[in-house]
């Protein structure tokens, strides 16, 4: 049972690296995604860790937010959802 939970962990996180996008942005090339990864890791045990991660963390709850209204409003009028914008970032954050 351990096997399948960590199966499906796995698969969500890869998930979430295509949500943002960032399959597209890197062209699939596995190598600079686990060098931005690190890059990341480096960053979130960085000096100022406890900021940085609460400011990822507000980043991904607006754009997981954003996301769910903006489906929400698009079963509201009857249509099925379309393909998930690939910017996870909320309007106006940069």
């Amino acid at each position: 049972m351990a096997r399948r939970e960590r199966t499906r962990h796995l698969i969500e996180l890869g998930g979430l690296v295509q949500k943002a996008g960032l399959v597209g942005i890197a062209d699939d090339d596995r190598a600079m995604l686990y060098g931005a990864f690190l890059a990341l890791a480096l960053q979130m045990q960085g000096e100022d860790a406890a900021q940085v991660k609460l400011l990822f963390r507000r980043r991904g709850a607006r754009a997981f937010a954003t996301e769910a209204e903006e489906a929400d409003a698009v079963r509201a009028q009857g249509k099925s959802p379309s393909t998930p914008n690939n910017d996870a970032r909320p309007k106006g954050e940069t």
